[in-house]
């Protein structure tokens, strides 16, 4: 049964502020939990990573598939497009003999999700030190309030940000599950050799996971045998190295899926996606969002949301509340528009004032 709770009377300029939110639900004995989408990258600098710049970089492209699909379908929105192009995918399958149709539309679907990687890559900052020392401190402090309280982080992001930052101020808490395995432990016991280490694969540190890339992100591979994690090296920076791999036809684990259900299926079809997700669906406590508005293409995450409200509730360990941040009026109707889909009590407060970035 859908929880809801909000008033459909309140307004954007009654809502609580960012601190006043944690400061409550510190008070409890639970634990609180934050999910992230693309409004934590655009309040860093939404001239990059808003939808606007992704579309702008694919349309300087000028590839003619690409450009006469946003014609037609008249949006900038990824995800309409890619729901648009699924649509037209089975209508075609069902109606043309020869094939020729499906198959050119299969192949602007792959094109315009490769397209999307190389967009997030290459309008990328290039390094990290390019974000500023208070705004990494600030940010780092947002994200600390979860990872020392025994919080997990979960984002839906592509981008690099969320990984500087906790690489930047050397975060002890933000376990990410990957590790790398000693190659010469007997060897290095006896004093024989100095250590070495293999490259960096997820798995081995899974079980004290805190910080999750629920739809993927640009570091991490999937080679087929293995997740693995590409990290500095060869004096490179970091993006450098992601961009080699994709020049070699490697690309990084991203969901670059149409609607939700799509989404959920490019989940199941990968072990550490598998793992994020059912990870997302076992939380208890409370969840805060952040930059994640729960559109009507990431009704999945509804989905987890409500299986971690209804898990354990025989002995009280279950999610059983989320607070949901709006930046504007009409995302305040929005979430009161869709609150009945949740089964766990639903909150909102002002996102303007979280501030995460100094």
């Amino acid at each position: 049964m859908a929880a809801g709770n909000i008033s459909q009377q309140l307004k954007f300029e009654d809502l609580p502020d960012y601190k006043s939110v944690v400061n409550k639900l510190n008070k409890r004995k639970y634990p609180k939990h934050l999910i992230m989408g693309n409004g934590f990258s655009m309040a860093y600098d939404h001239k990059i990573f808003s939808y606007n710049a992704l579309y702008d970089f694919i349309e300087k492209l000028e590839d003619p598939t690409l450009s006469k699909l946003f014609e037609v379908i008249n949006t900038k929105n990824f995800e309409l497009v890619m729901h648009q192009l699924d649509n037209f995918i089975e209508m075609a399958k069902a109606f043309e003999e020869d094939g020729k149709l499906t198959k050119a539309l299969i192949y602007s679907n792959s094109l315009l999700q490769q397209s999307l990687i190389d967009a997030v890559s290459s309008l990328h900052p290039e390094h990290v030190f390019e974000v500023s020392e208070d705004k990494s401190k600030a940010c780092f402090r947002f994200l600390n309030e979860y990872l020392e309280n025994e919080g997990k982080i979960f984002s839906t992001n592509y981008d690099l940000l969320l990984y500087w930052v906790l690489m930047r101020n050397e975060s002890k808490q933000a376990n990410d599950g990957f590790g790398r395995e000693h190659l010469n432990p007997v060897e290095t016991r006896r004093g024989q050799e100095d250590a070495e280490y293999g490259d960096l694969y997820w798995g081995k540190y899974k079980d004290e996971q805190k910080v999750f890339h629920v739809h993927g992100t640009l570091p991490i591979f999937d080679t087929g045998t293995e997740i693995e994690k590409e990290v500095y090296k060869d004096r490179n920076y970091l993006l450098e190295n992601i961009k080699e791999r994709m020049d070699n036809k490697e690309y990084p684990i991203f969901v670059t899926a149409g609607d939700g259900t799509e989404k959920l299926k490019h989940i199941y079809h990968n072990r550490y996606l598998i793992h994020c997700y059912d990870t997302l669906s076992n939380i208890t406590g409370s969840l805060i969002s952040f930059g994640f508005n729960f559109g009507e293409y990431d009704f999945h995450i509804i989905d987890a949301v409500n299986k971690a409200s209804k898990r354990g509730a025989q002995f009280g360990e279950k999610l059983f509340s989320i607070y949901i941040g709006v930046y504007s009026e009409s995302d305040l109707e929005y979430i009161k528009s869709i609150q009945d889909k949740f089964d766990c009590k639903v909150n909102v407060y002002n996102s303007q004032t979280a501030n995460i970035w100094d």
